[in-house]
């Protein structure tokens, strides 16, 4: 899936796909249908169809009108009972036996237990038999590979049930980029047309692994009890084993965990689905962005968890068993042409520093408490007490990755969606090419041009053709 999706990238649009199924199609047509499901899922709560014909008799306008003063209260002729046929039907009687009529036990005589004599009767004929003598021969190395080829075919052919967390995050397609004019003979370099008002740019996405932060209902402390497992973005398996974090119970978050998550603990949130058991799929992208910042930043920050490193390198080197830093990745709403020349494109090349806090090493720790010993002269009562640890602030270097582009008016959604589009940093390259360009020993020649300077490319063009009052400026070959 991953070859396709670079080979994809790397073949002209018109190859891929005819014109009629170009991206900005799909991603219209994908707006419409979310539109419309969401249009859907509100009547149908409203539930408007049961009460279309509800009515409780004349209004008193309509009395007034009419002059029937009545001496007495009126009768309603109209009202609920229109409603009856929606009533599930009565449990019918049972027909009447032909035989002879039994009298009935009472219930005193009915809750009496039944005499040990009958249950011995009823219970006996289902005693298992026991395999004494007559037991069959054991099987023979024939009949055992008999059976393992015929165990094997059967299994291959059983069904694994799919697990429920699996393709459940929303994946980006690559932006279909290209120069010239499409076979219609209109020029469309694949940039959105709307790209200054219509959309959210997220970045810099960092370098790491598409998982699912998953938290359950836990009985224990906060940040104490495991109660987070990370999902993988394909199949849904566990990336690790449940850990405890500060995330509340039964939150669901699109999260990127980082290539040394080991030496800085830091799990990227790009998305929220679920935040304590309320749904946010079903809102629009820069409210989930909001709820995703500010719900983050009321969390308290935990101390860093005990050392994972091997116990010879405790000493020297501090590694992080689990995840304990929650960055959101940074959104922009402000997408405008020149915004996106002067900051977002710089800000995806450049990396990004985020503070963490990990324990001092013991060798280092140690030293300085020796020095501060030096020149205090007091004793001790408790010296068996654990040893202090201290901690300190260091920024983590992130690398980016890429540039992320949301739909503002889409819900999240799962699987691959039109409504995403996805800049690389970086040109894909597939396996065949890497080892076809080692044989011929040109590593240090360029490769092809990055998706992020094609983005960059075609923006500035299209920012110059605004300004000039007229169509984009296309270069023509001599």
């Amino acid at each position: 899936m991953f070859q396709e999706r670079k080979q994809a990238f790397k073949a002209p649009p018109s190859a891929v796909r005819d014109p009629s199924a170009s991206q900005d199609v799909r991603r219209t047509r994908a707006l419409e249908e979310q539109k419309r499901r969401r249009a859907e899922r509100i009547d149908s709560s409203r539930q408007l169809d049961f009460f279309a014909d509800l009515t409780l008799g004349p209004s008193d306008d309509e009395e007034d009108d009419a002059g029937n003063a009545q001496a007495g209260p009126e009768v309603v002729r109209e009202g609920i009972s229109q409603f009856v046929s929606l009533l599930p039907p009565p449990i019918a009687d049972a027909p009447p036996s032909s035989g002879p009529s039994l009298p009935q036990a009472s219930p005193s005589e009915s809750a009496q237990p039944a005499s040990p004599e009958v249950s011995m009767q009823t219970q006996a004929p289902r005693k298992k038999k026991r395999r004494g003598k007559g037991r069959a021969p054991a099987p023979t190395a024939d009949v055992l590979r008999g059976n393992n080829q015929a165990t094997s075919s059967r299994g291959s052919k059983r069904h694994v049930k799919a697990n429920k967390w699996a393709d459940k995050c929303m994946y980006a397609e690559l932006l279909e980029m290209k120069d010239g004019f499409d076979a219609s003979g209109d020029f469309r370099d694949g940039i959105p047309d709307d790209i200054e008002t219509g959309w959210v740019a997220v970045t810099p996405i960092p370098v790491g692994k598409r998982c699912l932060a998953v938290t359950h209902q836990t009985s224990g402390i906060a940040g104490v009890v495991p109660n987070t497992i990370l999902r993988s973005r394909v199949l849904g398996k566990p990336l690790m084993k449940p850990f405890p974090s500060i995330l509340p119970p039964q939150t669901v978050l699109d999260c990127i965990l980082d290539e040394n998550w080991r030496e800085n603990g830091i799990l990227h949130i790009l998305d929220v689905i679920t935040w304590k058991a309320q749904d946010l799929a079903d809102c629009e992208t820069p409210f989930r962005f909001w709820w995703r910042d500010t719900r983050l930043s009321e969390l308290p920050p935990l101390p860093p968890p005990p050392n994972a490193a091997p116990p010879e390198q405790h000493s020297a080197t501090y590694q992080f068993p689990h995840p304990t830093t929650f960055s959101p990745v940074p959104y922009h709403t402000n997408t405008t042409l020149t915004h996106l020349l002067s900051t977002l494109i710089p800000l995806t090349r450049a990396d990004r520093q985020i503070p963490i806090v990990i324990p001092v090493p013991a060798n280092t720790q140690n030293r300085t408490g020796e020095d501060e010993r030096e020149g205090e002269d007091m004793d001790l009562d408790n010296t068996n007490a654990p040893p202090l640890v201290r901690l300190q602030t260091m920024q983590a270097t992130i690398r980016s990755d890429g540039l992320l582009l949301y739909v503002s008016q889409a819900t999240y959604e799962p699987g691959t969606s039109p409504l995403s589009s996805w800049v690389p940093l970086r040109a894909y390259q597939t396996h065949e090419e890497r080892i076809q360009q080692e044989a011929i020993g040109v590593e240090s020649a360029s490769g092809p041009e990055s998706p992020l300077s094609m983005f960059e490319r075609l923006i500035r063009r299209r920012l110059a053709g605004a300004s000039s009052g007229g169509g984009p400026e296309v270069e023509m070959d001599a």
